[in-house]
C-alpha cells in the first residue's frame, strides 16, 4: 500500500515542467485582464498637490495615536524641596501635596520615591491631563515656600532630557557692539547750575530742550513732530519719553541721541520706577495691556491684560512702585497684589485679601504700604500699616464716621497723614481731622488735629517738619500751618480769605505759593508765603494759569496756561521764590512745559551743613558772577549786535578813506587853506557840557472838597 502511495505522489520530471509552465500562463493572464488599457500603473504625477490632510481623512483613528513621549513628559512635573518623613508621616505629606497640586487641574498619577527605609526622598513626579494645567502648576508653585525649611522648585520632566544633551562644547557668542550714547547725566555738569526744562509749542508740531540762562532761555535741542502725543522726563532726569502711536522712544545724553524703543500699540500713559530701571505702559488697543519693560535692554518683562471696563483699572498709575524699586503693587477688588522684582512674581506667590480696600501707597523712604478700607455695616474704617516683604502689620488704627480718607506719606518718610473727611450724626456737616502717624517712634504714636471746615488740599514741606492745608469751600478759602516739634503738633498760622485751590511748597521747603489754577474762581492768583515768618512776600495774577511747577534747586518756579486748556495767550511765565517776574516765556500755541528732574545729592548731611556754613566765604564771587549773567544777552542778539557793529565800522572807514581822497580837491576850493584844522577853531578837550532848562507854562488850580462845595 506503502508502495502503491510512493508511486502516484512521484511525477515524471517532464510533467512537473509542464504544469509550472501551464501556472506562469495562468498569471499572466489575470494581470492582462487585471490592466486596463492606456493605463500604465496608478502612482500620482510629479506635481500633485493632496489638499486633504490627514486629520480630515483619518480624525477618528489619530485620536487613538499613542502620544509621544516628549508629549507625555510635558504633562509630567517635579516637585524638589519637599521634606523628607518616614511611614508614619508619609499621608499627612501626600495629602498636602495632592491639595496644593490639584488647583491647577486633574492628576492623574503621583510618585513618591524612598530610600531602603521608606523615608521620603525630598522630591515629587506629578502627571496631569494636559499640558496647560503642568505649566500653570510650574509658574504658580515654583519658588513657593512651604515653610522656613522647605522651598518648592518646580520643572517638567522633559527639562531633564533637555538639559542632558547640552553640548559640552561652549558655543563663543558672538560679541556685539556698544552703542554708546554719551553721559546721560551730562546735564549735571553745568559750571553755571543752570537747570533745564522742555516744551511743546506749535500745537504739538514743535518740541525743544531749553537751559534756563539769563535773560533769556538757551536752546539745547529742538526737533519738528519729536513727539506725538506728550512728553515725559525720568525721575532722575536721564531719560526723555516721547509718545508714539507704535510705542514709546526714550532720548539721551548731552545730543539726545535715541537710546531705546518699545514696540506698543495705542499708548496713552507711562511711567518709570524709581530707580529708572522698569519702564511701564498702558496701551488701549484690543486687548488694553500694561506692559512692564527693562529699559537699558528693551525687554518685556511681564504682560498684564487689563479689563477697561472695570472701575479700578481706570486709576493711573495702575501700579505703584516702592522708592528701592524692589517691589510694585497693584489694588483690585478686595485684593492687593505685590510684585517683587527682577522676577516680576507675585511676593511669595499669592496676593492678600483686602476686603473693602479703598486707597494704598508706599512709603518714600522704607519698605512700607499704607492702606485704608472702608466702613462696612458696624465695622470700622480702618488705616493699616504694612512692613513688606515679611506683612507684618506695624500700625493699625480704627476709624468712625468716615466719608472720606487720603494718604499722604512725607517726603522723607518719618511721617505719614491721614486726611479724615467726617460727617457728624446727623449727617449734615462735614469737617476733617488729621491722623499724623510718627512713623520712626516707637509704637508709632499718632497725633489727632481736627478742622471745623472741610479741607481741600494738604501739602507737607519737603525737607522739614511743616505742614500746611487749605479749609473752608471752594474759591474762599483759609490756609493753616502746623509744625511738629518734639512729637507735638503746634499750629503756627492762619492765613484768612484766600482764593488758593492748590499747595505747591519749594523743594527746598520754608517757601510755598498759594494757587488758584484753571478752573477756579479767579484763576490764576499766585501768592508768594514765606513760612520763616509767615509774611506775604508778594501777590501776582497770571491770568489763565493751568500748571504751576518748581525747578528741581527752588530758586524758580514757572506758572503755564496751556494751549491744551486755553487757546488764546498761552505762555509760561517764570517767577523768583520770593515773586519777582523774571520773564515771560512766549511760544506759539504753547502745549506743555516740564523742568527736568535731578538725582539726589551724594553729599552726607554733614557736607550739606558744612557748605551752607561757609557759603559766604564765596557770596562775594557768586554775586559778581550773577551781576556778569545779568547784564549778558543771549547769544543771538549779541551775534546781531556785532554784526550791526561790525557794518558800522567798514561803513565808516569807507566814509573816512574817501574824505581823506577828498582834501586836496577841497584845499584848491579853498585857496590852498586847509578849512579842516581852523574851521572850528577848537580842541576837543576843550568842549564843555551846559545843560539848558526852560520854562514853557505854569498852570494852578484849586479843587474843593466835596462836602465845602456842597456847603
Amino acid at each position: 500500500m506503502a508502495d502503491v502511495m510512493a508511486q502516484e505522489v512521484q511525477m515524471d520530471p517532464g510533467v512537473e515542467m509542464d504544469h509550472e509552465v501551464e501556472m506562469e500562463q495562468e498569471v499572466e493572464m489575470e494581470e492582462e485582464e487585471c490592466t486596463f488599457s492606456g493605463d500604465s500603473d496608478y502612482s500620482d504625477d510629479s506635481d500633485f498637490v493632496d489638499e486633504i490632510s490627514e486629520e480630515e481623512l483619518l480624525g477618528d483613528l489619530l485620536k487613538e495615536k499613542p502620544t509621544e513621549p516628549s508629549e507625555v513628559n510635558d504633562t509630567v512635573i517635579v516637585v524638589d524641596g519637599v521634606p523628607k518623613v518616614g511611614p508614619e508621616r508619609f499621608e499627612k505629606l501626600c495629602n498636602l501635596l495632592h491639595n496644593i497640586f490639584e488647583k491647577f487641574g486633574a492628576v492623574v498619577s503621583s510618585g513618591f520615591p524612598k530610600d531602603s527605609d521608606g523615608k521620603t526622598r525630598g522630591y515629587v513626579f506629578f502627571e496631569y491631563n494636559d499640558v496647560d494645567a503642568a505649566r500653570e502648576a510650574i509658574k504658580q508653585k515654583d519658588g513657593f515656600k512651604l515653610d522656613k525649611a522647605h522651598t518648592f522648585r518646580v520643572n517638567v520632566v522633559s527639562d531633564f532630557a533637555k538639559y542632558a544633551k547640552v553640548d559640552e562644547k561652549m558655543a563663543i557668542p558672538e560679541k556685539e557692539p556698544f552703542n554708546y550714547v554719551g553721559n546721560l547725566q551730562s546735564f549735571l555738569e553745568d559750571d553755571n547750575c543752570h537747570d533745564q526744562f522742555c516744551a511743546i509749542y506749535d500745537e504739538g508740531m514743535t518740541t525743544g530742550i531749553y537751559s534756563n540762562t539769563a535773560p533769556e532761555p538757551t536752546i539745547v535741542a529742538e526737533r519738528q513732530r519729536w513727539t506725538e502725543k506728550y512728553v515725559r522726563w525720568s525721575p532722575y532726569g536721564a531719560y526723555f519719553a516721547t509718545i508714539h502711536s507704535k510705542g514709546i522712544a526714550l532720548w539721551g545724553g548731552a545730543e539726545f541721541k535715541q537710546i531705546q524703543r518699545f514696540g506698543h500699540q495705542q499708548v496713552h500713559f507711562i511711567d518709570f520706577s524709581p530707580c529708572e530701571k522698569y519702564l511701564v505702559t498702558l496701551g488701549q488697543g484690543e486687548p488694553a495691556a500694561v506692559i512692564i519693560w527693562e529699559i537699558l535692554n528693551g525687554m518685556k518683562k511681564r504682560v498684564f491684560p487689563i479689563d477697561m471696563s472695570q472701575e479700578e483699572n481706570l486709576r493711573w498709575p495702575t501700579f505703584k512702585w516702592s522708592d528701592d524699586g524692589k517691589y510694585f503693587a497693584r489694588m483690585l477688588k478686595g485684593v492687593i497684589q505685590v510684585y517683587e522684582t527682577p522676577n516680576m512674581n507675585l511676593l511669595d506667590k499669592k496676593s492678600f485679601s483686602v476686603p473693602n480696600v479703598s486707597q494704598f501707597c508706599w512709603s518714600p523712604k522704607d519698605n512700607l504700604l499704607a492702606y485704608w478700607v472702608a466702613e462696612q455695616d458696624q465695622i470700622p474704617a480702618r488705616v493699616v500699616i504694612l512692613n513688606i516683604p515679611s506683612r507684618h502689620e506695624v500700625r493699625v488704627k480704627n476709624l468712625f464716621n468716615v466719608q472720606d480718607i487720603r494718604l499722604h506719606w512725607h517726603n522723607e518718610g518719618r511721617f505719614l497723614c491721614v486726611k479724615v473727611d467726617r460727617y457728624n450724626k446727623t449727617k449734615k456737616i462735614h469737617y476733617s481731622t488729621f491722623e499724623i502717624f510718627h512713623i520712626n517712634e516707637k509704637q508709632v504714636p499718632v497725633d489727632i488735629i481736627e478742622q471745623k471746615e472741610q479741607v481741600q488740599a494738604f501739602a507737607w514741606e519737603p525737607t522739614g517738619n511743616k505742614f500746611c492745608c487749605l479749609h473752608g469751600i471752594p474759591g474762599y478759602t483759609s490756609a493753616s500751618f502746623y509744625e511738629i516739634k518734639n512729637l507735638k503738633v503746634e499750629l503756627l498760622s492762619t492765613l484768612e480769605r484766600k482764593s488758593a485751590s492748590h499747595l505747591f511748597w519749594s523743594p527746598a521747603g520754608q517757601f510755598i505759593v498759594l494757587a488758584s489754577v484753571e478752573g477756579n474762581n479767579p484763576p490764576g492768583i499766585l501768592e508768594f508765603i514765606d513760612t520763616g515768618d509767615m509774611s506775604v512776600m508778594h501777590i501776582a495774577e497770571h491770568p489763565g494759569a493751568s500748571d504751576v511747577e518748581w525747578d528741581p534747586t527752588g530758586r524758580y518756579i514757572v506758572s503755564c496756561a496751556s494751549y491744551w486748556a486755553q487757546k488764546e495767550d498761552a505762555a509760561a511765565w517764570f517767577w523768583s521764590f520770593q515773586g519777582k517776574l523774571l520773564r515771560k516765556f512766549r511760544r506759539e500755541k504753547l502745549c506743555q512745559l516740564l523742568w527736568r528732574p535731578k538725582p539726589p545729592t551724594l553729599l552726607s548731611p554733614e557736607q550739606c551743613k558744612q557748605i551752607k556754613k561757609d557759603h559766604k566765604k564765596y557770596s562775594k564771587g557768586f554775586d559778581a558772577k550773577d551781576r556778569l549773567l545779568q547784564s549778558r544777552v543771549s547769544k543771538e542778539i549779541l551775534g546781531k549786535r556785532r554784526e550791526l557793529m561790525d557794518s558800522y565800522t567798514e561803513y565808516r572807514q569807507k566814509c573816512s578813506a574817501q574824505y581823506q581822497q577828498d582834501t586836496p580837491y577841497r584845499r584848491e576850493l579853498r585857496n590852498d587853506v586847509n578849512t579842516d584844522e581852523i574851521e572850528c577853531g577848537v580842541i576837543d578837550d576843550e568842549w564843555t557840557e551846559v545843560k539848558v532848562e526852560s520854562l514853557f507854562s505854569e498852570e494852578n488850580e484849586v479843587i474843593a472838597d466835596d462836602k465845602k462845595g456842597k456847603e
